[in-house]
């Protein structure tokens, strides 16, 4: 089966939305420390644009963590697992989730959870893209770059079979029948 890549949000509208929430987090976070957790792999291109974008009247800290689903089949079994996380003590700080894509919500209500349960003094999520007609879980998300309808999409630090993290913008993945 092959597949071809259309755009659909262009390099453009990613760049005008992400300064649009960076001047929202800027003003929220105005005079304060805020720790950006990026969710690894996807959302490290986003937190990159992203961080970049605030205001320096906010001390922007980041770091990093890798989870995954594990089940016996081909859906989340809802259980995370945690393969690398945070570096830093979260207790008393301002944290914010850089997601790159809310889909079913499970991993990322599980994640919210277990930082929640760290001692932060807040926790919010800002994620890129939002499905709603996934949604299993509903996690409050404060900042919202686009919401998208239910298709399967790559580009700005999204895969499909670790490839095409790489394009400058969001592409809707198209299966073909090859001959």
């Amino acid at each position: 089966m092959g597949y071809k890549i259309t755009p659909y949000i262009t390099e453009e509208e990613l760049r005008a939305r992400t300064k649009e929430l960076a001047a929202q987090i800027s003003e929220d976070y105005k005079g304060k420390e805020v720790l950006m957790v990026s969710i690894l792999k996807g959302a490290v291109v986003f937190l990159t644009d992203l961080m970049r974008a605030v205001s320096d009247e906010v001390s922007v800290q980041i770091d990093f963590m890798v989870v995954s689903s594990y089940g016996a089949g081909t859906e989340s079994s809802g259980k995370i697992k945690i393969a690398k996380d945070l570096s830093v003590d979260i207790a008393g700080k301002d944290v914010l989730i850089v997601e790159d894509i809310l889909d079913s919500g499970k991993t990322l209500s599980k994640i919210v959870e277990i930082l929640r349960g760290r001692g932060v003094n807040s926790l919010k999520i800002v994620s890129l893209l939002d499905k709603p007609a996934r949604h299993t879980h509903e996690v409050p998300v404060e900042y919202t770059g686009f919401v998208i309808p239910d298709k399967f999409v790559v580009g700005y630090g999204l895969d499909y079979g670790e490839k095409h993290r790489n394009l400058p913008y969001v592409g809707v993945v198209e299966f073909t029948e090859e001959s």
